[in-house]
């Protein structure tokens, strides 16, 4: 698929979500979604962030991924309607500050909406793609992303733009779908291949070597077997969890000196 095409299938898609409230699933109008605690949130999580920033379209809970602490900055790439916007909020507190990031309009104008009647300050909405990221270098301190990364084509550019955002010792913290089989051509040609999350999911092994080769450390990548039965209910037509499972995704921006 040509890269302009691609994108405005997933940015017309993530806007019928927006305005559906989140009725539309990742898989097409049928698609059941998993509880939110099955993906790893907490009931305390629930509290803390408005319930309507919740889409339901995550594969795992970044925020408890990242251990985030008080006064840190934070980016969420594809931030949606801001859910773990509002989760990093309440974690970083009124001296920390959390930026998301997204490419649909639509979702940045209901997350900015969501945002205006919670009446929370530390977080701020940005439209843009995460492969070119609105964000200054060296500003960040953890990088958030939940079932996103698999949506860019150049998956490469998304890290290398993690990268160049991120402070030194600066962390990414992502969970996304991977690849652990090739999809049958039947699955990789459906129309919601894309949005849906399946047919851009990589292998961990590629990931890793994507965040080795941009100089990361510490990197990690960590398919998430309990969440196999989640993956199963994605759809209710065909089992997804042998081709494809949710992973966690770590790494760390090491202390360089220079531009780089």
């Amino acid at each position: 698929m040509h890269t302009h095409d691609h994108k405005l299938e997933i940015r017309d898609f993530y806007r019928r979500v927006a305005e559906s409230g989140g009725a539309v699933g990742c898989c097409g109008a049928s698609c059941s979604h998993a509880n939110p605690n099955e993906w790893g949130y907490t009931d305390a999580d629930a509290a803390a962030a408005p319930a309507q920033a919740n889409t339901n379209l995550g594969c795992g809970n970044p925020v408890a991924l990242a251990t985030l602490r008080e006064g840190e900055a934070v980016l969420d790439l594809g931030s949606g309607g801001g859910f773990d916007c509002f989760l990093a909020a309440d974690r970083v507190g009124p001296r920390g500050t959390v930026i998301g990031v997204d490419m649909t309009p639509e979702m940045v104008t209901k997350a900015r909406e969501i945002q205006n009647q919670a009446g929370i300050e530390n977080v701020s909405f940005r439209l843009g793609e995460i492969e070119h990221l609105p964000v200054p270098d060296r500003t960040i301190d953890v990088v958030l992303s939940n079932c996103v990364v698999n949506l860019a084509i150049d998956k490469r550019a998304v890290f290398e733009e993690t990268r160049r955002v991120l402070k030194p010792g600066g962390r990414l913290a992502v969970m996304d779908m991977v690849s652990i089989a090739p999809l049958p051509t039947a699955l990789a040609d459906h129309a919601h291949a894309w949005p849906s999350c399946m047919a851009g999911a990589v292998t961990p092994g590629e990931i890793e070597s994507m965040l080795w080769a941009l100089g990361f450390e510490r990197v990690r990548v960590a398919v998430q077997a309990e969440r196999d039965a989640c993956v199963r209910s994605w759809s209710p037509d065909v089992d997804l969890s042998p081709y494809v499972a949710s992973a966690s995704i770590e790494a760390v921006r090491p202390f360089t000196t220079g531009c780089c």
